[in-house]
């Protein structure tokens, strides 16, 4: 299989850890979570090791069985701000919920990091599963799964007007004429639609790549639909290669009906490397991990998928209950995923937790081994690049150390930042503003 780009590769931010237990491994800070420090570091090696871009999530509810890095933790613009300054090249990607915030402060947030960065931000537009959501947020009712998609729809349509207010000459500071800015170059937006209002212009323009990159993470059939149509990059978590290939070539083939070329959008799965310099090595250290890991991991992982649904109020092991409504509700690709396989295995809430909590996958051995597991996925259908998890401490800089060399080695991965914006080092086009195009269009 050809591919035209490169392995695209993020690293994501993930303090204490990803699951319920990573916190407790003796060389992870317990406060690393809101550790400028260590995510300076972690940035500043992943821009040594070229990757493309740092990844930041976010959820806006907690209650006390939430993850310790969940518990406590960094506003993803907040510190994605503050690690522009101390890089240069990698990209700056965020979550930030269309379901309980108001477009112009998204485009003012989201075009304020990308000047800062010189066209660097990214932003991953969510919906929010989670329905306690709405009690931080005024009380106000946490809108169904369907309709969460439409309002994503039109937020992303309004932030993306907004950052079009400026015409990318629209500036220009004649000090002798006293001119600022040409009015026939500032636009507003005046969009009054079902679920928001906005007039603009924005009181900021645009920068070196027109408009932040817009990533998404559709899983669901309806949250396929909107990756096809509006994402250039999709976050996915495929349980092994075939599922990978599964979704591929569905969101490409959506994507395709929708007009939109071949290779878009990019699809990164996620990916969590143990890499060992010996077979041995790797072993022990995914068996360092198991050892954290308890029952507490499993069922928060497959709280999660279900509106963080308490399932230590069943038998642990007696039959999977009946929950299903509750995931179409919440996490629906999830938590119909783990049915799927409840169903199949005939497994319990123990069994399905226990398998959440400690995955394998393809990526735990030598540097060649999970290199040669990366190419795999690359070239036979499965992934664009993937969006790495540093699962114990110290494995971004094997990754970086080792792991990056034989992908370049293989002209697999770049050797250099090509350019200077995100877009351009992801393979994107220039986002052309609107009202130029609408310009060229008619001359």
């Amino acid at each position: 299989m050809t591919q035209k780009h490169k392995i695209r590769l993020g690293f994501i931010l993930h303090g204490v850890g990803r699951t319920w237990d990573d916190w407790r491994h003796p060389d992870r800070d317990v406060r690393a979570s809101t550790s400028f420090a260590l995510y300076r570091k972690q940035a500043q090696l992943a821009e040594k090791g070229k990757f493309d871009f740092l990844f930041v999530a976010d959820s806006l509810s907690i209650n006390e069985k939430s993850s310790p890095h969940y518990l406590n933790r960094f506003e993803p613009l907040t510190i994605l701000s503050a690690l522009a300054g101390v890089t240069e090249y990698i990209g700056l990607v965020g979550t930030l919920s269309v379901s309980y915030t108001e477009p112009f402060n998204v485009a003012r947030q989201f075009a304020s990091l990308d000047h800062i960065s010189h066209g660097r931000a990214g932003w991953n537009v969510v919906t929010s599963w989670l329905s306690d959501t709405a009690a931080n947020f005024g009380g106000k009712e946490h809108p169904a799964h369907s309709e969460r998609y439409r309002i994503a729809a039109e937020h992303l349509e309004v932030v993306q007007g907004l950052w079009d207010s400026w015409e990318d000459d629209a500036l220009i500071g004649d000090k002798a004429s006293g001119v600022f800015v040409n009015p026939d170059k500032l636009h507003r937006l005046d969009h009054t639609g079902r679920y928001f209002q906005a007039r603009g212009p924005l009181n900021i323009g645009r920068s070196a790549q027109g408009q932040p990159v817009i990533f998404q993470a559709g899983a669901s059939d309806t949250g396929r639909d909107f990756a096809a149509r509006h994402a250039e990059a999709v976050f996915c978590s495929p349980a092994d290669l075939e599922e990978a290939r599964i979704y591929y070539k569905d969101l490409k083939g959506r994507a395709r009906k929708l007009g939109r070329k071949a290779d878009e959008p990019l699809i990164l799965p996620g990916v969590a490397p143990i890499i060992g310099l010996t077979e041995e090595d790797a072993e022990a250290r995914y068996q360092e991990l198991v050892a954290l890991t308890s029952i507490d991991t499993g069922l928060g992982l497959l709280a999660r998928s279900f509106n963080d649904l308490d399932f230590r109020q069943y038998d642990l092991d007696g039959p999977f209950p009946d929950v299903a409504h509750i995931g179409n509700e919440s996490n629906q690709s999830a938590s119909q995923r783990i049915l799927k396989r409840v169903k199949d295995a005939n497994l319990t809430i123990r069994q399905i937790a226990l398998e959440l909590a400690t995955p394998r996958g393809d990526f735990v051995g030598t540097p060649e081994k999970v290199a040669d597991a990366l190419q795999n996925w690359f070239e036979t259908g499965g992934a664009d690049g993937f969006v790495v998890f540093e699962p114990l401490p110290g494995q971004l800089e094997l990754f970086v150390e080792h792991v990056i060399p034989i992908l370049q080695k293989r002209g697999l991965f770049r050797d250099e930042y090509e350019h200077e914006t995100f877009r351009e080092n992801l393979g994107l086009p220039f986002a052309v503003n609107r009202y130029e195009l609408r310009q060229t269009q008619v001359g």
